[in-house]
């Protein structure tokens, strides 16, 4: 086995595990509804990073013919995971059973939280691309990073319910561009 197929198997397990959450989460959510009132925008934000997890584990297939892996740049990497992981941890309810809940409450306690480990995903990626390639990522992957990040900052200080409906459809709509256009192939 080589340096990165050993090393991805941990990433693997992250990944899988931020799935998990969201899908146990989801699953909870359809299995409790008579004591669940939905709301639409964290179920957005959970398609939206079960998407994106799909999408890092796709793009981290590009990794394997990095050859000067460190326990560093590794680092990086699992911290990029762990952090996505987290965003997945918060966002949607544990306990369903127990007691009546609401999505939009919820999303309101935990929306600073969902938005600090975005913010967290992306500086660690943007500072993995210069620890493992020694440059800043540029063009429309740099921009992407910047409009994301001022996104997901501003959603940390503005609680306006109308600005985090807005933030959700723009987060959504960049992401889906962003894949399309960077990571519509294997490489």
């Amino acid at each position: 086995m080589d340096a990165f197929g050993y090393l991805s198997v941990l990433l693997s397990i992250i990944i899988g595990l931020g799935v998990t959450q969201l899908l146990t989460g989801l699953g909870r959510v359809i299995r409790h509804r008579d004591q669940v009132r939905i709301d639409w925008l964290p179920l957005l934000w959970a398609f939206v990073l079960l998407v994106v997890f799909v999408q890092v584990w796709w793009s981290m297939f590009g990794l394997r013919n990095y050859t000067g892996w460190t326990f560093g740049s590794f680092l990086f990497i699992l911290g990029q995971t762990s952090a996505l992981y987290l965003m997945a941890a918060v966002l949607l309810p544990e306990q369903l059973d127990t007691e009546s809940i609401d999505l939009a409450a919820h999303y309101e306690r935990q929306r600073r939280w969902f938005f600090s480990f975005l913010v967290a995903a992306l500086v660690i990626s943007l500072a993995k691309d210069r620890v493992m390639n020694g440059r800043w990522p540029s063009g429309l992957n740099f921009t992407f990073h910047m409009i994301v990040m001022a996104l997901a900052l501003s959603a940390i200080f503005i609680r306006q319910r109308r600005y985090q409906e807005f933030a959700g459809i723009v987060g959504a709509g960049i992401f889906a561009t962003y894949i399309v256009v960077l990571f519509p192939r294997l490489q």
